[in-house]
C-alpha cells in the first residue's frame, strides 16, 4: 500500500492522492493501486516557523507519528508532501525516528526525486530555478543539492521572497494555505512575478518548490521555462516504487 502523510498542508495530500491515481494504468476500480492519506494537520507544526525558530517542538515528531500509523495498517512505501518538512533539520529526525522504531517503511525523499528527474529528463538545463517557502529558502533545501549535482541556482531577492512569494502561499488574506479552491487571483500573480524574475536571471526551469504551489501554477511551461513539479514527481516514484508496470510513460 502507497501511503501519504497529509496535513502538511491538507491540500497538498489531496492534490498527491489525486496525481498519483492520474500516473497509475487503471481500467477500472479494482485496478487501482491501495493507497492510505492520513491528514493530521492540528498534530503537525508549521515546518517554516519551526525552521525560523519560532516554535520549539520540531513537526518531525508528528510527521513521524503519522508514518508509523501508515505502517501499521500496510503501508510500505510514503513520501511527504511538503518540501519544507525536507529539509535537514526535519527530514532527517524522521528517519532517525522510524529507524528507532524498528520501521520497514520505505519514506521517499521528493528533493532527491525531483533532482533525478531534472538530470534524465533535461540533462541539457545547468540553470534552475526554485520557488518555495521562506523554510525552504534559507534552509536551502533545494539549493544545496542541486549545486551538489553541478547546477546554477537562482532564487528570488529576499525582498521578492518575503514580499511577494512566501505571501503567496501564507497569507491570510489571498495566500494558498487560506485559499486552495480556489486559488486567489493575488496569489497567482505573486508568483508569476517571482518567475519573471527568474527568467530574467536565467533560469531554463523553475522548481515549484512549495506544494502548494502546483494548486496555483498548473502550466508546464511559463516564459520558455519548464515548470517543474515535485507533487507529481514524487507521485511517480510512489508508483514505481509499489509497482513500475502501474506506472502511465510521460
Amino acid at each position: 500500500m502507497i501511503g501519504i502523510v497529509g496535513g502538511v498542508g491538507p491540500y497538498a495530500g489531496i492534490d498527491l492522492l489525486k496525481k498519483v491515481y492520474d500516473n497509475t494504468i487503471a481500467n477500472r476500480d479494482q485496478e487501482h493501486i491501495d493507497t492510505a492519506l492520513l491528514s493530521m494537520a492540528s498534530a503537525i507544526n508549521d515546518r517554516t516557523e519551526y525552521l525560523e525558530g519560532k516554535i520549539k517542538e520540531n513537526p518531525a515528531d508528528a510527521i513521524t507519528n503519522v508514518l508509523l500509523k501508515l505502517e501499521s495498517i500496510g503501508v510500505t512505501v510514503a513520501g511527504i508532501p511538503c518540501n519544507t518538512a525536507h529539509s535537514d533539520g526535519i527530514f532527517d529526525v524522521v528517519k532517525e525516528q522510524l529507524k528507532r522504531k524498528n520501521s520497514a517503511i520505505k519514506l521517499l525523499n521528493m528533493i532527491s526525486e525531483t533532482i533525478e528527474f531534472l538530470k534524465s529528463n533535461y540533462p541539457e538545463f545547468k540553470n534552475i530555478g526554485v520557488l518555495s517557502t521562506t523554510g525552504t529558502y534559507k534552509s536551502g533545501v533545494y539549493s544545496k543539492k542541486l549545486q551538489a549535482e553541478g547546477f546554477n541556482v537562482i532564487v528570488p531577492t529576499l525582498e521578492i521572497q518575503t514580499g511577494l512569494i512566501h505571501p503567496a502561499i501564507y497569507d491570510s488574506n489571498y495566500g494558498i494555505k487560506s485559499f486552495s479552491n480556489p486559488v486567489k487571483r493575488q496569489a497567482i500573480e505573486n508568483l508569476h512575478k517571482g518567475c519573471e524574475y527568474l527568467k530574467a536571471n536565467g533560469a531554463e526551469a523553475v522548481i515549484l518548490g512549495c506544494t502548494e504551489i502546483p494548486l496555483a501554477i498548473s502550466q508546464k511551461n511559463i516564459d520558455g521555462m519548464v515548470m517543474i513539479d515535485p507533487t507529481n514527481i514524487l507521485a511517480r516514484a510512489l508508483i514505481r516504487n509499489y509497482s513500475e508496470t502501474k506506472l502511465k510513460r510521460i
